[in-house]
C-alpha cells in the first residue's frame, strides 16, 4: 500500500511563492479560507479555481505532485459529497425511489462541496508545507502569535509544537508503509476480505506504528536537550523575517481575493446556479 501525504513536505524552489514571508503566506491561507466558506456562486467557485491554478504555476511545484498528495482525501471528499447529496431538498427532482430523492440542487452543491474541499486542500498544502519549510513556519507562527505572549500563552511552544506534528507526519506515514510491507512478507493480507476482516488485519500494525512513535518522540527530546533547548525565553534567530515589497503586494492580493469573491457574490450570482 503506498502512502502519498503532502503535509509536513517541502519542495525546494526559488519561486515567488517560495520567497515569501511565512507571515504573509499565512494571511493568504486564512484569506483564502474565508472566501472559499463566502463563495456561494459557480462563478466565484471558477474564480477561487483560476486563484489556485495561478498559484500552482507561479510555484513551479508540478501538479501531479499535489494531486498525488491529495489521493489520500479523495475517500473523505467523496463521502461528504454524497452525504450531501441526500441532504439537499431544493430544486428539481431527477429521481426517486422509496426514501431516497435526488434533487439537481443536491448534485450541484454535491460538486461545489467537493470542488471547496479540494481546493482549499490544494492551496493550504501548496502555501504552508511545498514552498515553506519547517523552520520558516515555526518562525512565521510564532511572530505571528507574539502579542499573545503579553497575556502569558506559550506561542513558542505552540508553534513549535504545530511544526514537529506536520513534519511528522511524512515521517509516520512512510514508517507505517514499511510496517505493512513487513507483515505482507509475513503473510498478511490487507485488501482482501470485508470491511470488518480488513480493520481488524490493521491491528498488528498499530502496536509497532506506537512504538516506533514513542521511539522517535524519546529521540527528539534528548536531542533538544543536548542542545540545551529550554523553550522561547531568551532565544534568538539566525534569520530574521523582514517584510519586503512583494510581501505588501502579497497582503494587498489577499485582499483583493476576498474583496473579489464578494463582488462576484452580489452581481453575479443571479446570473448562475448558488449555494
Amino acid at each position: 500500500m503506498a502512502f502519498d501525504v503532502s503535509l509536513g513536505q517541502y519542495y525546494e524552489g526559488k519561486s515567488l511563492i517560495h520567497k515569501l514571508d511565512p507571515r504573509t503566506k499565512l494571511f493568504l491561507v486564512i484569506a483564502f479560507m474565508v472566501a472559499t466558506f463566502v463563495a456561494k456562486s459557480i462563478y466565484s467557485f471558477a474564480f477561487l479555481f483560476v486563484v489556485v491554478l495561478l498559484s500552482i504555476i507561479i510555484s513551479r511545484v508540478p501538479l501531479g505532485t499535489i494531486l498525488k498528495g491529495l489521493k489520500p482525501l479523495i475517500v473523505i471528499v467523496i463521502f461528504t459529497a454524497f452525504l450531501n447529496i441526500f441532504w439537499t431538498k431544493e430544486g428539481n427532482l431527477l429521481f426517486s425511489w422509496k426514501f431516497i430523492e435526488i434533487y439537481d440542487k443536491g448534485l450541484l452543491n454535491a460538486a461545489l462541496l467537493a470542488l471547496r474541499i479540494v481546493m482549499l486542500l490544494a492551496e493550504t498544502t501548496l502555501l504552508l508545507s511545498y514552498t515553506t519549510t519547517p523552520i520558516e513556519l515555526t518562525d512565521g507562527i510564532e511572530t505571528a502569535l507574539s502579542p499573545l505572549k503579553k497575556i502569558k500563552l506559550p506561542v513558542h511552544e505552540f508553534a513549535m509544537l504545530m511544526t514537529i506534528a506536520l513534519r511528522f507526519i511524512p515521517t509516520l506515514t512512510d514508517e507505517t508503509g514499511k510496517i505493512m510491507n513487513a507483515q505482507k512478507s509475513r503473510g498478511a493480507d490487507f485488501s482482501s476480505g470485508g470491511l470488518i476482516k480488513r480493520v481488524k488485519a490493521l491491528i498488528p500494525i498499530i502496536i509497532p506504528l506506537f512504538v516506533s512513535s514513542f521511539r522517535r518522540a524519546d529521540e527528539l527530546a534528548t536531542a533538544m536537550e543536548c542542545r540545551l533547548y529550554r523553550g522561547g525565553e531568551g532565544r534568538t534567530r539566525m534569520k530574521k523575517l523582514k517584510f519586503k515589497v512583494k510581501d505588501i503586494f502579497g497582503l494587498l492580493f489577499a485582499l483583493l481575493l476576498l474583496a473579489g469573491v464578494i463582488l462576484i457574490n452580489v452581481f453575479l450570482s443571479k446570473y448562475g446556479p448558488t449555494i
